[in-house]
């Protein structure tokens, strides 16, 4: 199933306010784009350092630049597509204070 992002706007306005994470979020997105997933496997087959939060949260952590940034998305298998829905972006330290706050689970930024 193709992969409906919601909502890319988001990711662009994170680009633009720090330049130096564009080529690696270009990257992400056109994989994403590609992508063709119908299980949680096909996730980890396009990004193997995804890592899936527990809790029945549905929600999975992409690694983007070599761990630099961090990005959370909560994920739906529908009937045509999977709906990924970005609840969260920052740098990896500020991924960690999130966690220390135990927030991970529930955040929803934009």
């Amino acid at each position: 199933m193709k992969v409906h992002l919601i909502k890319e706007k988001t990711i662009r306005d994170y680009i633009a306010g720090n330049s130096g994470s564009k080529a690696s979020f270009e990257e992400w997105l056109s994989k994403a784009k590609l992508a063709d997933w119908v299980t949680t496997e096909d996730i980890v087959q396009t990004f193997p350092s995804a890592d899936f939060l527990g809790n029945s949260s549905y929600r999975v952590i992409f690694d983007i630049a070599g761990n630099r940034y961090r990005m959370i998305c909560k994920y739906s298998f529908g009937s045509t597509s999977i709906r990924l829905y970005v609840c969260w972006i920052g740098t990896h330290a500020e991924y960690d204070k999130l966690c220390k706050q135990n927030k991970q689970y529930t955040v929803f930024d934009y």
